[in-house]
């Protein structure tokens, strides 16, 4: 039976989504008029008629593809199986890009035109519209008569495009469960043409092999790793194991290579390394541990604990601040004091800016409909972005992200019920809050939701939680759950009521029940939760009880550091002066620290020599001439100092790192930290440390086992 390329096209789409889908949304999603759809329809249902399914209208809601499920698999490997003649225009220019980075001689067009049975003129014109996809990795497309078509840039450029690819046409979900036997049963069978390509990136029994390596290595980590970037770290090794064996390697530069070595990225990116030279048997060099070392560092983690008080965490509070001022103006809104907004789009831009600074690039599955359904929205941060960005490229799939916690905010939400809820995110960023903002405007009684990702899904005890949803099929779990699109239609929002009201029902007689105790957690996790909750306690009292504020007069910053410092060591925080002021100092030199668009400067420093985490300000009768940390000279009227010790925890460093975004969360609390009235400071801190103390309670105790 033949099956052109739009209808293959079409009957893809209908069987990845398990819901209706509208004409309007199939013809925007292929590029084509509604009319077109509705004439490529009517060839489908014949072709679904040979697989004893049916193709079903709803009006008003849209079409779907029923029948029994064996039959809707068979049609689906047929589909997997397919040898085409005939390809989309995007499909064509994938091939042409999986041929093109792959080989590195030229490439004639006539060879090209050959393998996808079309003329060259066809196969020129896909080349001018790969050449703008190129620019965005920072590749260059070579075009000569008689020499034929390449690729040219750097290795690390190259392996970026590959793993977009990979990331764009491989299903997600699959790449999360690579050692299921289905997977690598499908590995060996003939496979769809783009997929069959993109194989030839990378060989799937790869990709099992490097899934296992690092999912051993990641569960050592410190932090925990977003789906999106665990799949991310595994497509890169594999491509770079790939690579190494065709002998191509990354540059990088030696100074960044040292830089790297004294991270704690690094010492993990060795084991990962150390496993697959034994396992592949092969020499991977330094400079590819240090790209490594990148990816674990540009990863999105759930608590961004490390390096909390390096500039990171105020650069982002500083960026953060001025997208939040500049998208509320193109919208005519005030988002300044919205705390939520502010908190989420920081946590998200620290790793982001590593990205944007090492142009790594980030996968979006979500990203076109987000562009579709939010257009203005997008537009709009997307003008906002280049002014907070200038000097970077920022691609759109980090801006569809943003879009996600604009988009969360202007949608607003409830706070009622109390029907605990899992939400599953693949991604990690954005996705879940977008969802989990649509639940609570549809259903009051999901206050309390809990956003996890997949992998950590597996490892948490699910009993304390009545609903489940996700945004991807969860792999090798059995327990009941709700498949949703992050946007929510009218028959996903029908399904979840109808589970809520029927779980009530059920239950609703538990509550005549008399009282069991039992241990939703073990002795040792118990123990685990109430250090962690000291730590907390522990760094919120000390900074608490050591806030300072004193007013000095015409000393140079070393002498205002060495006052400063001389109280510190009275009260026995810290233990050596001469070294810890040496040690701010140190910092000092390598980049500005003043806050731009305030009177504030942050000198902060971890030493062996600080016993005790330390914030104090002080005031200065005439202001010093600093260098603010966007490189421009300004006052600093005020010295806001924060150390730590050398050996601080994950929860000291949480802290720390909200007490600097804190400095500019708004203008308000810019002004009261500028403000010279201790009352006033330390007011706001016991009222800011106190909420951010009972957020972290609420979410230790909201997760289970």
């Amino acid at each position: 039976m033949y099956i052109s390329a739009r209808e293959r096209q079409i009957l893809e789409v209908l069987l990845k989504t398990p819901n209706e889908t509208t004409v309007k949304d199939l013809a925007e999603f292929i590029g084509v008029s509604g009319r077109t759809i509705h004439r490529d329809l009517k060839n489908i249902e014949d072709i679904l008629e040979e697989y004893n399914l049916l193709l079903q209208k709803k009006s008003g809601v849209g079409v779907q593809i029923t029948g029994e499920q064996n039959n809707i698999r068979e049609l689906e490997l047929y589909l997997f199986n397919l040898s085409h003649k005939e390809y989309t225009p995007d499909e064509r220019q994938t091939i042409m890009l999986c041929e093109l980075l792959e080989t590195s001689e030229p490439v004639k067009l006539l060879a090209l035109a050959s393998d996808l049975n079309v003329t060259i003129a066809t196969v020129s014109s896909d080349l001018t519209k790969l050449e703008e996809r190129l620019k965005t990795y920072g590749l260059t497309l070579i075009r000569r008569r008689g020499y034929g078509v390449e690729i040219e840039g750097e290795e690390s450029a190259k392996r970026r495009a590959m793993s977009q690819l990979i990331s764009e046409y491989l299903d997600e979900s699959e790449l999360l469960s690579l050692t299921r036997d289905n997977i690598q049963q499908r590995s060996t069978q003939q496979i769809h043409s783009i997929s069959e390509r993109l194989m030839g990136l990378v060989e799937k029994k790869k990709l099992v092999i490097v899934e296992n390596i690092v999912n051993s290595i990641v569960q050592e980590l410190p932090f925990s790793m977003a789906d999106s970037a665990y799949i991310g770290l595994v497509v890169h090794l594999a491509l770079a194991v790939e690579r190494i064996q065709k002998g191509e390697g990354i540059n990088i530069n030696f100074s960044y290579l040292e830089d790297q070595k004294v991270t704690k990225e690094y010492t993990f990116a060795e084991k990962i390394v150390s496993q697959l030279e034994r396992v592949f048997t092969i020499s991977i060099p330094e400079a590819e541990i240090a790209y490594i070392t990148m990816h674990l560092k540009g990863a999105k983690l759930r608590h961004e604990n490390e390096h909390s008080i390096e500039d990171t965490s105020l650069l982002a509070a500083i960026k953060t601040k001025k997208l939040v001022e500049i998208v509320g103006k193109l919208a005519g809104m005030d988002l300044s004091t919205n705390r939520s907004l502010f908190e989420g789009l920081s946590v998200h831009l620290k790793p982001a800016i590593y990205r944007i600074k090492q142009k790594m690039g980030i996968s979006n599955p979500l990203l076109e409909k987000i562009k579709k359904d939010y257009a203005d929205l997008f537009e709009l941060v997307k003008q906002a972005v280049n002014q907070v960005f200038p000097e970077f490229y920022v691609p759109d799939e980090e801006t569809g992200y943003l879009v996600l916690h604009f988009g969360a905010v202007l949608m607003g939400s409830k706070d009622l019920g109390n029907f605990k809820t899992l939400v599953v995110c693949s991604s990690g960023i954005g996705t879940s809050k977008m969802l989990a903002t649509r639940l609570q405007k549809e259903f009051p009684e999901l206050r309390f939701i809990q956003n996890v990702s997949v992998m950590e899904f597996q490892k948490m005890d699910k009993t304390d939680y009545q609903l489940v949803i996700s945004t991807i099929p969860i792999p090798d779990y059995n327990g009941d759950y709700i498949v949703v699109n992050p946007f929510l239609n009218k028959d996903e929002i029908e399904k979840i009521r109808s589970f809520m009201n029927e779980y009530k029902f059920v239950n609703s007689s538990e509550m005549q029940l008399p009282v069991t105790f039992k241990s939703q957690k073990s002795t040792s996790k118990l123990i685990e939760e109430m250090k962690t909750i000291k730590e907390y306690a522990g760094t919120i009292a000390a900074i608490l009880e050591g806030f300072d504020l004193t007013e000095l007069g015409n000393e140079t910053v070393k002498e205002l550091l060495n006052v400063t410092c001389q109280k510190e060591i009275q009260q026995q925080r810290i233990i050596d002066v001469e070294k810890v002021v040496d040690a701010i100092l140190e910092r000092e030199g390598l980049g500005g620290i003043g806050i731009p668009e305030t009177a504030m400067a942050l000198y902060h420093a971890r030493s062996p020599y600080v016993i005790q985490p330390i914030f104090t300000i002080t005031t200065l009768n005439k202001p010093i001439r600093v260098f603010g940390m966007d490189g421009v000279e300004m006052n600093m009227e005020c010295l806001i100092l924060l150390l730590s010790p050398a050996n601080a925890s994950e929860q000291m460093l949480e802290v720390l790192s909200f007490l600097s975004s804190l400095l500019i969360e708004s203008e308000e609390n810019s002004n009261v930290f500028q403000s010279a009235i201790k009352e006033k400071i330390a007011g706001l801190l016991t009222d800011r440390l106190g909420q951010f103390f009972n957020h972290k309670l609420t979410e230790l105790r909201s997760v289970e086992g």
